[in-house]
């Protein structure tokens, strides 16, 4: 309903008005656009068939694609039709800024190599974690360890 209502007012808003509220409003729809459930993203994608809000997007750009870059759903989600017009959305982007389209997805490669060496880190801290309080263990010394595969959930 959001993005519906959303268009509407979109629809009507002139550059001067859309620059001002820019920056919120697609942080919001970048949340939407990367949703698992797929009407949400579905119905975020569909604002780019609408060409007057399109066309308010490809003149600020170069402030939107960061905000919104597409790459995620392109690759992960789940539905195809999400998938598919993620990639219409990316080709748009890239038809209208090839240069600007290749430095975000270089900063969205190097963000996703920092996670994934963010989660092996945290993975071989909680391995050292689990090794030592098996030795102590061993040791009869007194060592709480959550179980990582149980629920995270408190017992009682």
């Amino acid at each position: 309903m959001f993005l519906g209502e959303l268009e509407e007012v979109l629809e009507a808003t002139q550059a001067p008005e859309f620059q001002r509220c820019m920056v919120p409003l697609f942080h919001q729809i970048g949340r939407c656009l990367s949703s698992s459930h797929f009407q949400v993203a579905e119905r975020a994608l569909f604002l780019w068939n609408n060409d007057h809000i399109e066309n308010l997007i490809k003149q600020n750009r170069k402030v939107i694609l960061p905000i919104v870059f597409p790459e995620k759903n392109a690759r992960n989600h789940w539905n195809q039709a999400v998938r598919s017009l993620t990639l219409n959305v990316r080709k748009i982007f890239s038809d209208v800024d090839p240069e600007l389209f290749e430095e975000c997805l270089l900063k969205f490669q190097e963000d996703e190599a920092r996670e994934e060496e963010t989660k092996m880190k945290r993975e071989a801290a909680w391995k050292h974690l689990e090794q030592i309080a098996t030795m102590k263990a061993a040791s009869n010394e007194a060592v709480l360890v959550p179980n990582r595969t149980s629920s995270n959930k408190p017992s009682g």
